[in-house]
């Protein structure tokens, strides 16, 4: 669907070329506004905002991205006057760019990136280990050119010939390097518990319910099966890791010592001046070992950007700890049994190159999070596909324990392993296995394909201006 929604929008550009960004913007507004509905949810439902300024805050993102394809098909309908150049290579190279732009742009937002469509069931998904997300994002926009191009009128049979060979060629191609092997097993595979506590964001922070979610985790990590890790969400114990109640983590260790297994938990704990707090994952009977702090922080959700601008907006949100530190970048993984596990935090898994480095020091990737702040929306099954994404280019599996879904385990392939059901109380048991080496994306990143992109746009724009001048000079 995502791919003919494109081709849709280059017929409707086709049709409209002096109309091209508008229609690319009024485009991107639709998309966006339905993928990204549940921000309504987290501002509205939870943190208790007005309507309707719930309701145009919401969709203040949508109408920030749409710019990003407005640009891509105007530039496309400006600079070159031959269609197969505009949409076969102009277009698909700067949609590209614009997706590559808005992943880092303000801190960036790469949710809903075109290429994430194709990540599962689709051949394309091949490219993800090459090129990263992006190679996929570029894909799937040229494939759309060569879907709008092929029912015009009066194309001869040979181009239509050569249209069709050129998506065959892409799309088994693609379908070839997904079978390829990229990293090597590593270790004896690691049984893993992933609990999905499925607390009321609601009740999260609220102290009239912390003994209950206390509880909640003791019982479910008593009741889980044996397993080497047991791995609990985001902020699953919602206060800071030096003010839980005196004897809990000593009960709480108790059962995982005589389990034997790894107890790993979220949980904000302080910076070691005391001046901040982080949002931390914690081995919590592994007292030697390092923790993991979430780097990359939501604006608004974990920090204030620009405070002088937008402070005022915490006057109608009700937002525990907005104000985390960022973690850094060079941390280690966390050793669990012969598997070195990197943690990342939320939607960190979303920027696939920030990966890279610790996917590199590890052998399975782990996210912990909580979209309790969205309801039951499909936000859950974004971020789910997000995860599948860094699995496939790293080669490495991913874990996923959340609140309220989707927790899950992933393969080094971005298979789905296991995963619970979505807004239940239940533990997932499943084994994986971890991988080492490097993909070709771990040892590149996304240089080539922007560089490709960069080259395709400097061509096609030296060709359209040199037909400009000779067609000024012929007149």
């Amino acid at each position: 669907m995502a791919l003919l929604a494109l081709a849709a929008l280059i017929l409707l550009v086709q049709r409209w070329p002096q109309r091209a960004f508008g229609l690319a913007w009024v485009w991107g507004v639709a998309a966006y506004t339905s993928q990204f509905y549940w921000i309504y949810i987290s501002l509205h439902d939870i943190g208790g905002m007005p309507p309707l300024l719930a309701g145009g805050m919401t969709l203040l993102l949508p109408m920030y991205l749409a710019l990003y394809p407005g640009l891509a098909a105007w530039l496309a309908a400006r600079m070159h006057h031959l269609p197969a150049v505009r949409w076969l290579v102009v277009f698909p190279a700067a949609w590209t760019l614009g997706e590559w732009l808005r992943s880092w742009v303000f801190t960036g937002f790469p949710w809903g990136a075109i290429g994430y469509s194709q990540i599962t069931e689709s051949p394309l998904a091949g490219l993800a280990p090459v090129g990263g997300t992006h190679a996929v994002t570029l894909a799937v926009a040229l494939s759309a050119g060569v879907l709008a191009l092929l029912p015009q009128a009066g194309m001869h049979l040979a181009k239509r010939a050569a249209l069709g060979g050129l998506l065959l060629v892409l799309w088994g191609g693609s379908g070839w390097l997904q079978q390829q092997t990229w990293t090597t097993p590593a270790g004896a595979p690691l049984r893993v518990a992933l609990l999905q506590g499925n607390i009321p964001q609601a009740l999260k922070w609220d102290p009239a319910t912390f003994d209950f979610t206390l509880a909640t985790y003791y019982r479910m990590v008593v009741q889980a099966p044996p397993a080497e890790l047991t791995l609990l969400p985001e902020t699953a114990l919602p206060v800071f890791l030096d003010d839980l109640p005196s004897g809990y983590l000593t009960m709480i260790n108790g059962v995982a010592d005589r389990k034997k297994t790894a107890l790993v938990a979220g949980i904000p704990r302080r910076t070691p001046d005391g001046r901040g707090y982080l949002n931390a994952v914690i081995a919590l009977n592994q007292p030697t070992q390092d923790y993991y702090a979430k780097n990359h922080l939501v604006p608004f959700g974990e920090f204030i950007p620009l405070p002088a601008v937008t402070s005022w907006i915490y006057q109608f949100l009700r937002m525990p700890l907005s104000g985390f530190t960022p973690g850094g970048a060079d941390q280690l993984p966390l050793t669990i049994g012969q598997q070195k596990v990197a943690f990342n935090i939320c939607y960190e898994d979303g920027f696939g190159e920030e990966l890279i480095g610790p996917a590199a020091n590890a052998t399975i990737l782990a996210n912990v999070s909580n979209l309790a702040w969205f309801g039951k929306s499909n936000a859950m099954s974004q971020h789910l596909q997000l995860s599948q994404a860094r699995a496939l280019e790293t080669g490495r599996p991913m874990l996923r324990a959340t609140n309220t879904g989707m927790t899950a385990a992933i393969d080094h392939r971005g298979e789905l392993i296991a995963a619970a059901a979505p807004d239940t109380r239940q533990t997932l048991l499943a084994t994986v296995q971890g991988h080492s080496g490097l993909t070709p994306y771990m040892r590149h990143g996304n240089a080539p394909v922007l560089l490709l992109c960069a080259v395709l746009l400097a061509i096609a724009g030296g060709w359209g201006l040199w037909h400009r001048r000779s067609s000024q000079n012929n007149g």
